[in-house]
Parts: structure tokens; C-alpha cells; sequence
């Protein structure tokens, strides 16, 4: 079933028959090719050959797994089969993102993860971001490094790494034209093109949506442009140019009571309607990256990029901040002999700064009243890194690595200098691991790694009216893992076990005045869990020759607990369910035609405070998706129904200390709803 690599991807790997295991709805096959067509832009099955050259649960999710649904707008989407990721939606096309438990008290924007697109870090210089100027409709498929399997990037998170990658003109050329619509107003638009002139291949996309939201004050409209511009300098150098300009305007209905979101769950906050929470982001970006491929055994690439972004977001205050970030790196690949043994040598250098003009001002109604704060806030991050795999017997491989950098971030208060502050952190972080290449098509893995966190701005400087500068001791973790990955006959399977021992972990909570929140240190925490994901063809040559039913799950068991708190001893950490199952089982017919029924279950809601007196429902939601391919794939259709009982139940939530009885903390999830959709290539 399974074809040989290419000699030019073959010579990753310890044997070239290994195969690639990407979690499609159809078990994966690798296809022979020709040699790389972009030195810039590696295919899914060059991804997946560098993943997994190392001892970590990483995973490739191509763009078929979510491309052939309508209504995808999010994370949650993208990876609702990728294990350990816990990305639920909150309103719009906004989510909350918790791998492994990174960043499990935030309630906005990110932190604990590292974000990548096309291999650019994305992230603002205190590593911070925004999944909203992620355009799923844009990326062919989406890199996903959890925990310290992030360490090759830099990557120093406890959340690890997403690498959102674009197609090039030399992957999707010609002209592709989307649409669709669907319940609560939603619709969106999309056109993209790519073409390929002699060493030069260019692609851009152009998307639209809109939505009225499930949940009153919950609508939004976005623009999006992405493009990606490459040229051949020789056969061993290219360059690629990418520019993103996002411009998104969106309500926010606000967290309400757990009574409210389970029994009027298309309310929203009653303080969010009387002062029009927003928010409104226009962004630019342009970057660079530039591969050299020195010679057979070593692989040079560096680039940058740099982001303006402007932020206008009424809530409790209005919100009006002017960031600028920079973001350089340089990264080395060398695969050689030493002394007769294999040995894969990663390493390079990552560098952030950003500035932020921080403003607020009263909120009258969503428009600026009288300013009430102003600061010049700056964060630099800069870290080394390097990791080796040393083939110590032709199936064995002995990991080593270490990464250490430096953060500063300061924050110059305008308006009463004695709350501004600034602090530093160092860090140095080891890892070791094993690789065993069990047989041709299995592999098994086991690491230890060592990630450090500094706070964000957002940690350190607190929205309350008066907040100052509040400094935070570094978030640390030592993470253990093992796990095994790849295929026996027809199916295809990922398992991985791990904990962290964390000392100082950084939580956000919601403060006393609507809107605001505060950062604070806790003492050892234990994060641990299970990552399970399998794919298998069920049955084939049903109904008619040449069908198929393929069966696919995943699996994601979470205890992330306190380890002998004064306080709080051994509760559980908020912000997260101990179970998530998700599974799909897809008929596919001869003539394009398939119909897949699916399952999202939480057996039990997960706390929202540390003294684990409130949690949200359990709830089990059912849907179907379906879709042809016609004339020969250019014409794609695709329709999908999503909580067809009409459950109700709660999808995200903020945590805090100790939870009131009617504290407004809680995200409803989407009731039913369907959407459909078309897209067509020439």
C-alpha cells in the first residue's frame, strides 16, 4: 500500500519505505514525486519526514481535513482531531486555545503557545497573539508540535508550536473560487489564484465573511489578503516574499451566568450591550524567508518579518493600542556521517521586539470618552537553540539539545510614572530523548524537556482603571514523555503519554470589575495526560466496487491538578475538561461522493475556579457532514449540520479563585445550525 520515498526525502529518514501518517479522513499513502519543487516551501509529506525525525507527538493536519466543510472560521475546526489540543469556540470567530493546559487561565487573546506561518513566528514580541488573523480557508495544511517537540523551532512554551503553512503557486495553481452560507447569517467568499513563470511562483487569496452570531451581539464581518510570492535564485537558493493584511470588526455578547448560558444561551452580558463591547483589528504583515540548500547534507534558511496592528476594543474602558513587532531567525539543518553513524544536527537563533502604544480611554457606548491610561509598553525575547539525533544504531537515535534566552519587558505609564516597571529573564533548557524505529512503518519515542515561559505584557501590566507594573517570577516546567506512532495494515494510530512538573505557573483570572483581570504566580502545579488518535479503513467494496468506510477518532485525557497548594492542595486547575473524545465515521463512494456522521463528547465539565465549587455541563453533540467531488475535483460541494439534538452546553468559560453562585463566567456553546458550500478550480 504504501510507496517508496523519494531518494531526496529517503535520505531523512533511517527507511526510505517509512510512510506518512497524516490524520485524513482516508488512510495516507505516500505518492513519488519529484524532486522538491520549492526549497522555500516543503510539501505535507516533507513536513511530516521532519516532524517526525523527532522524539515528540508531532502531527501534520492537511488542508483536506478541513477544507471539505463549510463554516470552518477557527482552531477549533482546523484540529478537532489533533489529541491534546483543547480549542473551543467563544463567539464569532474567536477561540480559546489550551495545549497540554498552556495558558489555561487565559480568557483572551493567547499565551503558552508559539505561533508560526510559513515558519515566520507570528506571536507579538511578548508572545502574545491573535487567532483571528488566521484565515483557514488560506493554509494547506498546519503544523502541530506539542509541548517541548517544539524545541527544533525555538519554541520554549509549555504549549509548544503551530506552523500555519500557505501554498505556493507551484502547489495550487490555477484560479480557485469558494462560497458559502449558512444559519446565523454566515457567509463568506473566497477567491485565490497561483500560477508559476519560469524560477518565479506567486499565490494570493482574498476572503470575506460575515455573520450575525448565534448569541445576540455576537456578529462580525472580516477581510482578509494573503499572499505568497517565491523566486528560484538557483536550483540550490530561493526566496519567498509573504504579505497578510487583516481587517476584522466583531461584537462581543460577554460571559454570562451558568444558569444564563444553559438556559438562555443566545443572550449576551447585559453590560456588554449597554457599552457596545468590540473588538476591531487591522493588520499588516510582511516577511521574508530564504533557503540555501549548501549542499546534500546541509540546509540553511532565515528570514523575518514585521507587523503593525492596530487595535480599537471597547470594553469595560475603550482599548485603542498601536503595536509594531519584528521577528527575525536563522536556522541551520545538517544531515550527515560522523565516526560512521548517522547524526541530524537543528539549530538556530530567534529575535522579537515590539513596541505598544497603550491607550485607554471611558467606553461611552463603544465610542472614546476622557483617557484614563497611557504607556509605552516594549518586549524583547531573544533565544538560541540547537537539538542533535545521533544514530547510535541504524534503527536507534540519541537526542540531545538545549535552548537558552533572555526577555525584557518594560512598561513606561505616561499619565503616573511611579506604576510604570520593567523586568528580565533568562533561561536555559535542556532535552534528551530516544527515537526508535521499531519497524519500517512504527515508531517509538521518549523525552524529557525543560521549556520557560516569561510573562506577557498582558500578565504584567493588569486592566484595572489604576494598575501598574505587577512583576512575575517565570513560568518553568520539566515535561516527560513517551509515545509511539505510525501504521499496521490499515491503521494508522498515534499514542502519547506525558507529564509536567511546573513551578510557578502563570494564571490570569478575572478581576472585581467587569472587564478587568489580574496575573499572579502559583507554586507547583502538575499538568499529565493521554493523547490517543487512530485512523482505520473499516471496510471497503460495500455498496459498490471501489467504496470505503474509514473510522477515525481522537482521544485527549487531562489532569492538570495543584500539587500541594497552602490553598488550594490538590484541587484540580480550572479552565480545561478531563475528557475529550471526538469521532467520525466517513463512507465514501466511487463517483465523489461521501456522507460522514460524527460525535464531540465531554463525559464531565471541567472546573472554573481553584476551589472547584462550579463547573460547567457534560454534553454530547451529533452532527453530519457530506460532500461530492465532481469533474474530476475541480468542483467541490460540501454542506454540514452541527448539533443536530440542539444541545445545550457550555463551550468555554473564565476562571477565577474561588467562583460566586451567579458570577458570569461562562461561554454557551453554538446551538444548531447548518451551512453549505461550493468551490470550483480552473
Amino acid at each position: 500500500m504504501f510507496k517508496r520515498l523519494p531518494a531526496s526525502l529517503g535520505a531523512l529518514l533511517p527507511f526510505a519505505a517509512f510512510p506518512v501518517l497524516a490524520q485524513t479522513t482516508d488512510l495516507p499513502e505516500m505518492q513519488v514525486s519529484a524532486p522538491r519543487p520549492a526549497l522555500t516551501a516543503p510539501t505535507n509529506a516533507e513536513a511530516q519526514t521532519r516532524l517526525w525525525s523527532s522524539p515528540g507527538a508531532n502531527t501534520v493536519v492537511p488542508a483536506s481535513d478541513f477544507l471539505d466543510r463549510p463554516g470552518t472560521t477557527g482552531i477549533r475546526d482546523m484540529l478537532e482531531y489533533t489529541p491534546g489540543v483543547f480549542a473551543q469556540p467563544k463567539w464569532g470567530e474567536d477561540t480559546r486555545l489550551s495545549i497540554r493546559g498552556s495558558g489555561l487561565a487565559r480568557g483572551f487573546h493567547l499565551r503558552g503557545v508559539r505561533l508560526y506561518q510559513d515558519g515566520i513566528p507570528v506571536n507579538q514580541a511578548d508572545g502574545s497573539g491573535d487567532f483571528q488573523e488566521l484565515d483557514p480557508l488560506t493554509f494547506q495544511r498546519v503544523e502541530v508540535l506539542r509541548g517541548g517537540n517544539a524545541f527544533a523551532l525555538g519554541a520554549n512554551t509549555l504549549g509548544g508550536a503551530l506552523n500555519f503553512v500557505t501554498p505556493t503557486g507551484r502547489d495550487a495553481p490555477g484560479v480557485n473560487l469558494r462560497g458559502e452560507g449558512g444559519s446565523f447569517g454566515f457567509w463568506r467568499g473566497q477567491v485565490s489564484a497561483g500560477g508559476v513563470q519560469g524560477p518565479l511562483d506567486g499565490w494570493i487569496s482574498g476572503t470575506m465573511a460575515g455573520q450575525s452570531g448565534y448569541r445576540d451581539h455576537s456578529g462580525g464581518t472580516s477581510g482578509r489578503l494573503n499572499l505568497n510570492l517565491g523566486y528560484r535564485l538557483s536550483d540550490n537558493v530561493e526566496t519567498r516574499l509573504f504579505f497578510t493584511h487583516n481587517s476584522i470588526q466583531q461584537d462581543i455578547p460577554g460571559s454570562v451566568t451558568r444558569s444564563q448560558a444553559l438556559n438562555t444561551p443566545r443572550m449576551a452580558n447585559a453590560t456588554n450591550l449597554a457599552l457596545n463591547y468590540q473588538r476591531n483589528i487591522d493588520s499588516y504583515r510582511i516577511g521574508s524567508r530564504t533557503a540555501i540548500q549548501v549542499n546534500n547534507e546541509t540546509l540553511l534558511e532565515f528570514g523575518g518579518s514585521f507587523v503593525t496592528r492596530q487595535l480599537n476594543h471597547p470594553i469595560f474602558q475603550y482599548i485603542d493600542n498601536r503595536t509594531n513587532d519584528v521577528n527575525l531567525f536563522a536556522r541551520g539543518t545538517w544531515d550527515g556521517m560522523v565516526a560512521g553513524m548517522r547524526n541530524r544536527f537543528v539549530g538556530g537563533l530567534n529575535y522579537a521586539y515590539g513596541t505598544t502604544d497603550n491607550r485607554r480611554f471611558v467606553n461611552l457606548r463603544g465610542v472614546r470618552g476622557a483617557q484614563t491610561y497611557a504607556s509605552w509598553d516594549t518586549a524583547e525575547t531573544v533565544d538560541g537553540y540547537f537539538e542533535n539525533s545521533l544514530y547510535v544504531l541504524p534503527r536507534l537515535a540519541v537526542v540531545t539539545g538545549v535552548s537558552g534566552g533572555g526577555a525584557t519587558r518594560s512598561s513606561d505609564n505616561r499619565l503616573n510614572p511611579a506604576l510604570s516597571g520593567s523586568g528580565r529573564w533568562n533561561w536555559i533548557n535542556p532535552r534528551a530523548g530516544l527515537l526508535w524505529q521499531a519497524t519500517p512503518t512504527v515508531q517509538a519515542f521518549g523525552n524529557v524537556t525543560w521549556s520557560t515561559e516569561p510573562p506577557t505584557l498582558s500578565d504584567l501590566v493588569a486592566l484595572v482603571p489604576l494598575g501598574g507594573f505587577n512583576l512575575l517570577k517565570p513560568q518553568r516546567a520539566a515535561t516527560l514523555e513517551i509515545g509511539t506512532r505510525g501504521t499496521l495494515g490499515r491503521f494508522g494510530f498515534e499514542a502519547t503519554a506525558y507529564r509536567s512538573w511546573m513551578d510557578k505557573e502563570i494564571q490570569l483570572f478575572v478581576g472585581p470589575t467587569s472587564g478587568t483581570s489580574y496575573a499572579r504566580n502559583a507554586d507547583r502545579t502538575i499538568h499529565q495526560g493521554v493523547e490517543l488518535a487512530g485512523t482505520v479503513l473499516a471496510g471497503s467494496d460495500l455498496v459498490s466496487r471501489g467504496d470505503s468506510v474509514t473510522l477515525r477518532g481522537a482521544y485527549t485525557f487531562s489532569d492538570f491538578r495543584f500539587d500541594g497548594d497552602a490553598t488550594y492542595r490538590d484541587n484540580q486547575l480550572p479552565g480545561a475538561p478531563r475528557h475529550v473524545l471526538r469521532a467520525e465515521a466517513r463512507y465514501r463512494h466511487p463517483s465523489g461522493f461521501w456522507i460522514a456522521p460524527n460525535l464531540d463528547y465531554v463525559p464531565e465539565g471541567f472546573f472554573v475556579d481553584n476551589a472547584n465549587t462550579t463547573r460547567t455541563n457534560s454534553y454530547a453533540l451529533i452532527g453530519l457532514r457530506a460532500g461530492a467531488e465532481l469533474l474530476d475535483g475541480r468542483l467541490g460541494l460540501f454542506v454540514e449540520a452541527r448539533n443536530l439534538a440542539d444541545r445545550r452546553y457550555i463551550s468555554s468559560a473564565s476562571v477565577a479563585p474561588v467562583a460566586a453562585p451567579n458570577a458570569a463566567l461562562f461561554e454557551p456553546g453554538f446551538g444548531r445550525s447548518a451551512y453549505a458550500g461550493a468551490r470550483f478550480r480552473f
